[in-house]
């Protein structure tokens, strides 16, 4: 018998030990419109958000949820009326919530005017995004608005229809501003760096593109915190979705499932008020700058390290993965020795030793099952901000970098398509097509030092790193490393 579907009405059904939204949802109405309803969102602002209404937050701070390219979310969530559950899992088991701020969604190609419309409404205070690096349609390296990318030339040439999230962002403002102008808060969760900042240049450039004094009323009255958001939360998989059932007593197609761990440090810059998120663990900081930093080079730069390593060598999840004692030991002597130093000046009076070993632990969660090819999507996107900005702090103190050169000659070795056992995989990345070319050019050059140096002449990634000798150097010794001995053999070597 097919089991019955998430509903509020089935909401007094569940088990005693599921936990269900405390507030009235029935008098929510949206205060937040959220761009990119992915599992992410689901399993951090949204969960923060049940938290700060289960405390007493204003029912106008309800969500509307957006998904800028596919069906799949509003579809599971439409018939649960927003519903979802999100199962806490490490390796003690997981704890189970119901979810219930989400109380609208929608799909922005299917009517784009609505989706200008909601942003534009007087209702709506906050804009928040996560649409992955890529969403932003700009360049990593420069953090400069790519004026070329096909979505961004159409939105600039089709005000009816915008198609990439700026695009909407924008357009929604503009309606805004024609219609009295009342201030709104974009706030960005995406793993950028100053990823506030890099919202605010981009929304900027794109407007002034449209019209001058829609820029200058963004400027004046609209502000972009700077947020770090904190919680691995894999893709749901078939057998998280059966978990999800097994919990419930029913069926929810739209389960989500992460670790227990949360971290949210966010500007207190809001210009229309917010929910006290402080309910759900979020920190309101001066300057969120130092809490990004600390993230995006310690947690995601590990985690893409763990990602390209485990591809080539088979290990196809992370726990599996940094279970490995040869890439273990590396990925402790990378943050250590050569990531650490670069956050000192930043984090006065933070034990650095101490959020290393908690990195390492939560790694470990074999609940999980974070997939290297998940992580491993998007390089060209993420590793100007998790590897390379490290490496160039690195170079001015004149310090070491041979570690960060393992890794990103493992993401070098991860464009040619194919594993250490010739197993092929899709190279999964918005530059693709040119990234593979790059291999093939680097390939056919007969010295490493020559492959290297052509890597690094890649300038959508390396920017101004292009030809630079000490990192020419080191990814030359350590893509020879990589091509002789493997990554098990060449990891131990550097790990000791």
């Amino acid at each position: 018998m097919t089991a019955p579907r998430l509903h509020p009405r089935a909401l007094d059904a569940l088990p005693p030990a599921v936990r269900r939204p405390a507030f009235d949802r029935r008098a929510l109405r949206t205060g937040i419109v959220h761009l990119g309803l992915g599992a992410f969102a689901r399993a951090h602002l949204a969960a923060v958000n049940d938290d700060a209404l289960d405390a007493g937050a204003a029912a106008d701070w309800g969500m509307h949820g957006v998904s800028l390219r596919h069906a799949d979310v509003r579809g599971a969530l439409l018939p649960q009326q927003g519903l979802y559950s999100l199962g806490l899992r490490d390796a003690a088991g997981t704890q189970t919530r119901i979810i219930g701020s989400v109380v609208s969604t929608a799909v922005a190609p299917e009517d784009p005017q609505a989706m200008v419309s909601a942003i534009a409404h007087a209702d709506t205070r906050i804009v928040s995004l996560t649409v992955t690096e890529k969403g932003y349609c700009h360049d990593p390296a420069t953090r400069a608005l790519n004026l070329a990318h096909a979505d961004i030339a159409h939105d600039l040439a089709d005000a009816l229809a915008p198609r990439s999230a700026i695009g909407f962002v924008v357009r929604g403002l503009q309606a805004r501003c024609s219609e009295g102008g009342r201030p709104l808060t974009l706030l960005s969760l995406d793993n950028l760096p100053a990823n506030g900042d890099t919202l605010r240049g981009l929304v900027l450039a794109f407007a002034e593109r449209v019209d001058a004094q829609l820029a200058r009323w963004i400027e004046r009255e609209c502000t972009f915190p700077n947020s770090m958001v904190d919680r691995i939360v894999p893709r749901s998989t078939e057998a998280d979705l059966a978990a999800a059932q097994a919990a419930l007593g029913m069926r929810d197609a739209a389960a989500v499932v992460a670790e227990p761990f949360l971290a949210w440090a966010l500007e207190d810059r809001f210009a229309a008020g917010r929910p006290d998120w402080s309910a759900g663990g979020a920190q309101f900081v001066e300057r969120a700058e130092p809490f990004e930093k600390l993230k995006l080079r310690m947690l995601n730069g590990a985690h893409s390290a763990i990602a390209y390593f485990g591809l080539q060598a088979g290990w196809a999840t992370v726990d599996a993965a940094i279970a490995q004692p040869s890439l273990r030991r590396f990925i402790d002597a990378l943050l250590r020795d050569e990531v650490a130093p670069t956050l000192a000046t930043d984090l006065p009076g933070f034990d650095l030793d101490a959020y290393r070993a908690q990195l390492l632990q939560r790694f470990t969660n074999p609940a999980l099952a974070h997939r290297t090819q998940q992580i491993a999507m998007d390089g060209s996107q993420k590793l100007p901000q998790r590897w390379l900005n490290t490496l160039r702090d690195r170079l001015a103190a004149g310090a070491p970098i041979d570690q960060l050169a393992l890794a990103l000659a493992a993401w070098c070795t991860h464009l040619r398509g194919h594993d250490e056992t010739g197993q092929r995989y899709t190279l999964d990345d918005p530059l693709a097509a040119p990234l593979a070319a790059l291999h093939e050019r680097a390939a056919s050059r007969p010295t490493a030092h020559q492959r290297a140096a052509e890597f690094t002449r890649f300038a959508p990634v390396f920017g101004d790193l292009a030809d630079q000798p000490r990192l020419v150097a080191a990814l030359s010794a350590a893509l020879e490393a990589l091509r002789e001995h493997g990554v098990p053999a060449t990891l131990e070597r550097f790990a000791r």
